[in-house]
């Protein structure tokens, strides 16, 4: 079965990444490693859990993020980045710095918890 028909290659990459969390998970993921549902909540504090768990389970399906289910009493879930988002890292520094590049010509003001990602984090 095909997909729907799309008009720009960005298009399909915007359906990918395009929830408000999702780019934002992907990089907590990169930098930190892989993540409880409960520390990713603290990590992006103004997210509700409802849509935190729309967003990881669309990212799931999407190949994003590894989500794995650990034998422990509770059971423990832990979110961690997959190869396939890793991919995605360059293009979301690029997007960064295009972010601090242009938009704070526009005196936008950006969270004192904004992270940058790195291509090469010290802990990957």
């Amino acid at each position: 079965m095909r997909g729907p028909k799309i008009d720009c290659a960005l298009d399909a990459v915007m359906n990918v990444i395009g929830g408000k969390w999702k780019a934002t998970i992907l990089c907590k993921l990169y930098m930190k490693g892989a993540l409880r549902f409960n520390q990713l909540m603290k990590e992006l504090e103004s997210v509700s859990p409802r849509i935190l768990t729309k967003q990881l389970r669309e990212m799931e399906d999407d190949g994003l993020i590894i989500r794995t289910i650990k034998a422990e009493v509770p059971v423990c879930v832990e979110y961690s980045i997959s190869e396939k988002g890793k991919a995605l890292i360059p293009a979301l520094v690029a997007l960064a710095g295009w972010s601090v590049d242009y938009l704070l010509q526009y005196n936008v003001c950006f969270d004192e918890g904004m992270i940058l990602p790195s291509t090469n984090p010290q802990t990957r």
